[in-house]
């Protein structure tokens, strides 16, 4: 799987979980794990293997920077929900507050940064490549947190 796709499938099982959470179907603290997994696992590919790849590239650099800033802000935001109460009202603003952070990273991405990166910055077979060791290293993480 190529690395974009990769990226996108992720964001749609990202929304999906707050989908499930705003509504009320399932667990919620089972669900708001699962999403802290999600998040945390698809940044750190994101920061290691994928964002390299491509900043150096005139037309993503500026992208790329802004992207690990909001990956702060989300992982802070992801920190604080946490360690609050998940049956408050509180702590469903501040879901919807993340929610919309992500969102808007999101967005971004799809518009922005991945079509230059496949027009400009990446080859199909780069995008190949880098897909299969963003998999690999996904794979590995998310077996790490089950375990741990």
């Amino acid at each position: 799987m190529d690395a974009i796709t990769l990226l996108k499938n992720d964001h749609r099982k990202v929304e999906k979980i707050f989908s499930q959470i705003e509504k009320g179907t399932g667990n919620r603290e089972q669900l708001f794990t699962e999403l802290t997994n999600e998040l945390t696992v698809h940044a750190e590919i994101e920061e290691q293997l994928f964002y390299p790849a491509v900043k150096n590239a005139k037309q993503t650099h500026d992208i790329v920077l802004e992207s690990f800033e909001e990956h702060k802000q989300v992982k802070m935001v992801l920190a604080d929900l946490g360690k609050a109460d998940k049956k408050t009202e509180h702590w469903l603003a501040g879901l919807k507050v993340l929610m919309e952070d992500v969102q808007h990273h999101v967005g971004e991405e799809e518009e922005e940064l991945f079509p230059k990166v496949k027009e400009k910055v990446l080859s199909e077979q780069q995008l190949q490549e880098l897909g299969s060791k963003m998999e690999e290293m996904k794979t590995r993480q998310l077996a790490a947190i089950k375990k741990g």
